[in-house]
Formats: C-alpha cells, sequence, structure tokens
C-alpha cells in the first residue's frame, strides 16, 4: 500500500520586495520559489519577481492564508505598515538584518505571532525555515 505524503507549504509575504536581483529580498524570493514556497511580493517598487507583479504595499493589497511575513524594510519605514502587516495574520513574522523592530515585534507578539530576529536566506539554506 503506497503512503500519502501531505506537504503544508508556507505562503510567505515578502514585504520590501524589489525586482533589482541585487537585493536580498529578490534572493529570498527566488529561494523561497526554488525551495516550493508560494511566495507574494509587496513593496514600493514596480516590477517582477519570477513573473509575479509586485504588489503595492501602499494600496494594502489582500492576501489570505499567510504563513509567514519577512520583512526587508528599514524600521523607519515600516511604522506606516504595522495595521496592514499585522492585519494579515500570520503565524510568523521575520525580521531579516537591518530591519529589527522591537515595537512592532512586540506588537506581534501580543497577538500570538511567533517572532524571529534572522535571515530568512540562511534559514532556507540551513532547512530551518
Amino acid at each position: 500500500m503506497k503512503k500519502s505524503v501531505i506537504v503544508i507549504m508556507k505562503k510567505t509575504v515578502v514585504i520590501g520586495a524589489s525586482p533589482k536581483s541585487s537585493r536580498y529580498s529578490y534572493l529570498a524570493s527566488h529561494m523561497l520559489n526554488d525551495a516550493g514556497y508560494e511566495f507574494v511580493p509587496i513593496g514600493i517598487k514596480k516590477g517582477e519577481i519570477l513573473g509575479k507583479s509586485i504588489l503595492n504595499i501602499k494600496d494594502n493589497p489582500a492576501v489570505d492564508n499567510v504563513h509567514t511575513v519577512t520583512i526587508y524594510l528599514s524600521p523607519g519605514n515600516q511604522k506606516d505598515y504595522y495595521d496592514y502587516i499585522l492585519g494579515l495574520n500570520p503565524k510568523r513574522l521575520i525580521f531579516n538584518p537591518g530591519a529589527e523592530n522591537p515595537e512592532l515585534g512586540k506588537l506581534a507578539e501580543n497577538r500570538g505571532i511567533e517572532v524571529e530576529y534572522a535571515c530568512n536566506l540562511v534559514l532556507l539554506r540551513t532547512g530551518q525555515f
């Protein structure tokens, strides 16, 4: 008898997505895709990543069933989007290097959201994502 394997992928919203190949958010999007994760690029830069249009964060785009939000915006640029980010109701929030924000982290923890201060690229490369 053949066993069924159920794989639950973690839909990940990439906040601060950029179409520039030198940006870590761009690399993370590619690594998420290569690992089989669904990703949703959101930022202020127009463009595409792997054929997906970058959604404008100023439009508060609706995204459902979010497991992880990984942030590539500096703390000063996050403030206007606290309600949006928390409103995505993620199970986990990852603050990448340079995006560390204890204020938003505390707000997330108060809502029961797991908070990690880590590098998304390292998490993916080491199988800890």
